[in-house]
């Protein structure tokens, strides 16, 4: 039992000068940890510890995912293994199956535009905005060449500052002039390069404007770094035991309508979308925070065009054959070099299981499995429900918790599902139940 958090304080000067090993007893000490619970803290194998401690600060340990491969998927004619990394039953399962469903019309054919970034420098007190915004527009030439002098390596490769935009923007502390810096960023995420960029920049767009710079930082909502892509899926592949092909194709598109008229069901639509995205991003090494804010920013911006609170990222519609043709567009801001793709072993492994050579080819991968998951959620839920997908893996996760061995988690699991009660107090019950010999 640790001690009465009265008696302690989180305010540890010089934590960050220990070594992992100083600092994971010091956590022990404060919890209270048992010898089990602190060896859960303990790094992999193969993995130099070094490179977590490179990676962020006060490092006691790493928190493992399970790592899985979603098969079956075909993009652009290409077959792919995909690498998932996710806590959440049936996601890659679910994947798989819907990829191979798509197989069977050519797979996923997707897109993208060029890696563009948005870079915003925040300008305020600016009297003549209008005016200002010419003034910064006629020096654009001018700006962008100061801005790819800031990164020389970019430009060789392609990339850089491409373009300038300036916006008027009315905020609850007044009038702000945006200057947007569209930078291609390449095969990198961008950040470093975007925020330098428009940090060098601040001061001359400033007095230029005749106001005073404040924040100088990338957006992640990145409208001009967007991924696509469709498939077909055959109405007669999706039939189940009860219910015909032609009926799962009507019920997908209830359902999708229902995501795109009500914003209760368009969060959970979307973030089933995300649940594929985000373990191939966070398997890859990319920043699955940036990618989840700008998806769905991204779907809340499209949908106060056309009116409405926030629309799927998904559409369906019905083919002269009676198929189901899904489509998806998301911003998908990842790159292969930088940041922990660069530095982190198994998701240095992972992108060349995956096999995808520019950050183009892996944001097009990422909409395809987006894609396929929210077909396969969608075709669960119009027909025996979600819940049923869910059942067996929930259940072994219970037996797991409930203190199962290896050897009695299937009989514990076969169990649980046969009676429809996949709660834990029934798994301790049962589990007690083997032992003493009477189930």
């Amino acid at each position: 039992m640790s001690e009465p958090t009265e008696s302690r304080s989180s305010e540890v000067p010089g934590f960050y000068r220990r070594t992992t090993a100083e600092r994971r007893e010091f956590v022990r000490d404060w919890a209270g940890l048992g010898p089990e619970e602190l060896k859960a803290y303990e790094f992999p194998p193969g993995v130099d510890p070094a490179t977590f401690e490179r990676m962020i600060e006060n490092v006691i340990g790493v928190m493992p995912l399970p790592l899985g491969i979603a098969t079956n998927f075909r993009v652009n004619g290409r077959d792919l293994l995909v690498p998932m990394a996710i806590e959440e039953p049936s996601v890659v399962a679910a994947a798989s199956n819907a990829a191979k469903v798509a197989r069977a019309a050519g797979g996923f054919f997707a897109q993208s535009t060029p890696p563009v970034m948005i870079g915003q420098v925040q300008i305020l007190d600016v009297r003549d905005p209008s005016a200002a915004r010419l003034r910064i527009l006629d020096r654009k030439d001018q700006l962008l060449t100061a801005a790819n002098a800031v990164d020389p390596v970019l430009v060789k490769f392609g990339g850089g500052a491409k373009d300038l935009e300036v916006r008027t923007v009315e905020s609850p502390r007044g009038r702000m002039l945006i200057v947007h810096l569209l930078v291609d960023a390449r095969d990198a995420g961008g950040m470093n390069a975007v925020n330098t960029m428009c940090e060098s920049l601040a001061p001359e767009l400033a007095a230029l404007a005749g106001g005073r710079p404040l924040l100088r930082i990338i957006s992640n909502l990145a409208v001009h770094r967007l991924a696509r892509a469709h498939a077909t899926f055959r109405a007669q592949l999706l039939a189940t035991p009860t219910t015909r092909g032609e009926e799962v194709v009507e019920g997908i598109l209830d359902a999708h309508a229902f995501a795109a008229a009500d914003p209760f069901r368009c969060a959970t639509h979307n973030k089933g979308i995300m649940n594929g995205v985000s373990s191939v991003v966070l398997a890859t090494g990319n920043d699955f925070r940036a990618i989840e804010s700008g998806a769905h920013t991204f779907a809340a911006w499209q949908a106060a065009g056309e009116g409405t609170v926030v629309r799927p990222l998904t559409t369906y519609e019905k083919d002269r054959e009676g198929n189901l043709v899904g489509s998806i567009e998301i911003p998908v801001p990842v790159g292969l070099i930088g940041g922990a793709t660069a530095v982190h072993p198994t998701a240095k492994a992972n992108v060349k299981v995956l096999g995808v050579r520019t950050s183009r080819e892996l944001g097009e991968v990422l909409a395809s499995v987006g894609l396929a998951q929210n077909f396969a959620a969608l075709r669960a839920l119009a027909t025996e429900g979600i819940q049923r997908g869910h059942m067996e893996l929930h259940a072994r996760n219970l037996a797991v918790s409930a203190g199962a061995r290896p050897e009695e988690v299937d009989r514990l699991v076969e169990r649980l599902v046969q009676e429809k009660k996949i709660r834990f107090d029934r798994a301790k019950e049962i589990l007690e139940e083997m032992r003493r010999g009477t189930a």
